[in-house]
């Protein structure tokens, strides 16, 4: 009988190189090219797990969740003070494909901080803007402006309550003057007011009451006649 023998194969010595430089599992710091690093975990040769990523080019830092090498899940977003040299956290909150998806917090410059929703990296859904001067709105939002229902409380005490469209007061809604103690009750358009009715509310309570009280509407039905105008005023849009 011929005796055979096995004949043995041997893979192409960029192959083997290749498949020994395959990341997988929890690694120490790995060094791009452009100078950015990571350390953390891995799976199949793509960042997937925990792990930080220090950007070179612009000192940025990410610390937390990854996904076939994509922010995913949860992490921290921080930026590099030079003139501080220290660390300056922009956004803390969920993160989904590599942008902000989901509940987050995200700090801007100016101080000014919204906390809430997130979709693909715009502010969308229920949060809560607090600016620089010291306004608040609460309510809705649709890429990244204020959509639907919302409130919004201005530094000096006044409040807005009402809806929302592309940015801009759109729809009934209610103005509430705590300054002088009345109420502005109508209809705004791309953030006029264009019909209404205003009336005294917590004047006992106003740190600056207006002189006299406003005199009381005569209308069997002010509801009525308020729809009435907002439908003619409608019709000339």
């Amino acid at each position: 009988m011929p005796n055979f023998k096995t004949a043995q194969i041997k893979q192409p010595r960029s192959e083997l190189l290749d498949s020994k430089s395959q990341k997988c599992g929890l690694r120490h710091t790995v060094f791009s090219v452009n100078g950015n690093e990571f350390t953390g975990e891995w799976k199949d040769n793509k960042k997937h797990g925990k792990g930080t990523q220090v950007w070179k080019k612009s000192g940025a830092i990410y610390d937390g969740e990854w996904k076939f090498g994509k922010r995913d899940g949860q992490g921290t977003y921080s930026v590099l003070l030079p003139e501080r040299k220290e660390y300056s956290r922009k956004y803390c909150g969920e993160w989904k494909n590599g942008k902000k998806h989901g509940y987050g917090m995200y700090f801007y410059n100016n101080s000014s901080v919204y906390e809430g929703e997130w979709s693909e990296d715009c502010r969308s859904g229920w949060g809560r803007m607090y600016y620089e001067s010291g306004d608040i709105y609460e309510g809705e939002w649709l890429k990244d402006k204020n959509h639907g229902k919302g409130i919004i409380r201005f530094a000096k005490g006044n409040r807005h309550e009402g809806t929302w469209q592309d940015g801009l007061r759109n729809g009934h809604g209610k103005f509430y003057y705590s300054d002088k103690g009345q109420l502005y009750e109508g209809f705004w358009v791309d953030g006029v007011a264009k019909s209404g009715t205003l009336s005294d509310f917590g004047r006992d309570e106003a740190p600056t009451p207006t002189k006299y009280l406003i005199p009381q509407v005569q209308l069997v039905d002010t509801q009525s006649v308020l729809r009435e105008a907002q439908a003619a005023y409608l019709k000339q849009c």
